[in-house]
């Protein structure tokens, strides 16, 4: 017996040198590939919008937590969110040197079924979010001089009804606006075709809209001026169960939502935003490659630079990881059938 053992010994001490071997080479790889090597970001809105700010933001700061010290160009598409989650998922290559910020509400659409969402949200590798909404409300924003003071004011039985500005099929401002139009039961107007909140925000300022549903870290951060300038007045609070300390006589949308039914709508459609800023790169990365990305981008948001560059943005920082991204995800499929078919159809997603 202790013959067997004297020889299987230098056998096992062998495989597990081997294996550790194995595993260091996988992590050295990681560096010779990355080295002078350019990511492109990828983001699917215009410039100035909290997107494309972060994709910056995230662009000059990634790279040097990545062995090899890739550099990072943003890249901004005349497409849809929708249709940047599309590419990053079968147009792009899938070796670590394309990435994405999308809209969060983007794996959503493919959990509804919306036929135009060619993607599997569960099979992308999502490196992490900036924000999961921690600090932050996604509000229905109006004009200052709107007659409407309250939500009270856009409720039956009054006629003010407002001109709300909305963007491409997976944006969550469309999402929102529908919602306080349908299930909240608001006089409010959807206005389809902005490229993004910036073109939203110039629209409001000739007047051409009344509002639009923004995050709150959002206008400090894309619209510093107009918002030191008390341009805008919030009338309700997304993505929160409490009121935001702020403004703490704005009701939240689900204090509005006055049914089980209409919480549970809202409650799922609240859900991208605990992943709210959310960075992601194509599936079946090389392994190592992928997480290499996942740990850069968590180190990234611990670094004081980038932490210090943030601040001075204004943004909101609560970071989670790409498991903690995956997870929500997973969490929105769980969704009962007859909730998203609800959901379905306030949005008019036709299957």
């Amino acid at each position: 017996m202790m013959d067997c053992l004297r020889h299987a010994m230098p056998f096992a001490l062998l495989c597990g040198g081997m294996l550790a071997t194995t595993g260091d080479a996988a992590a050295q790889s990681v560096e010779p590939f990355y080295r002078g090597r350019t990511i492109n970001v990828l983001v699917g809105s215009a410039p100035g919008g909290i997107n494309d700010l972060v994709a910056r933001l995230i662009s000059r700061h990634l790279g040097n937590h990545l062995p090899g010290k890739p550099i990072l160009i943003v890249q901004n598409l005349q497409s849809s969110g929708l249709a940047v989650t599309n590419r990053i998922y079968a147009g792009a290559e899938k070796d670590g040197t394309v990435m994405a910020m999308v809209e969060r509400g983007s794996p959503q659409l493919a959990i509804q079924g919306e036929p135009n969402a060619r993607f599997d949200p569960l099979k992308l590798t999502w490196l992490g979010s900036v924000s999961s909404y921690a600090n932050d409300a996604y509000e229905l924003w109006v004009n200052a001089t709107f007659a409407a003071k309250t939500v009270a004011d856009l409720k039956a039985p009054s006629t003010l009804t407002a001109r709300i500005g909305t963007t491409g099929a997976g944006a969550t401002n469309l999402v929102f606006t529908q919602i306080a139009k349908d299930i909240l039961g608001l006089n409010v107007q959807n206005v389809r075709g902005y490229r993004g909140a910036a073109d939203a925000f110039l629209a409001q300022q000739r007047g051409e809209i009344d509002g639009q549903v923004v995050g709150l870290s959002s206008v400090k951060v894309g619209q510093p001026a107009l918002y030191k300038a008390n341009f805008l007045r919030p009338l309700i609070a997304f993505a929160r169960t409490t009121r935001f300390p702020d403004y703490p006589d704005v009701p939240t949308g689900r204090e509005l939502a006055t049914n089980p039914r209409a919480q549970a709508i809202l409650a799922f459609a609240e859900a991208p935003f605990f992943m709210a800023l959310p960075l992601v790169a194509p599936p079946d990365l090389p392994p190592e490659r992928a997480k290499a990305l996942q740990a850069a981008f968590m180190a990234m948001t611990r670094d004081p630079a980038f932490k210090a560059e943030a601040d001075k943005m204004n943004l909101e920082q609560s970071p989670i990881d790409g498991e903690a991204v995956h997870r929500i995800i997973a969490q929105m499929g769980a969704t009962p059938k007859d909730v998203i078919a609800q959901f379905n159809e306030i949005m008019s997603l036709k299957h």
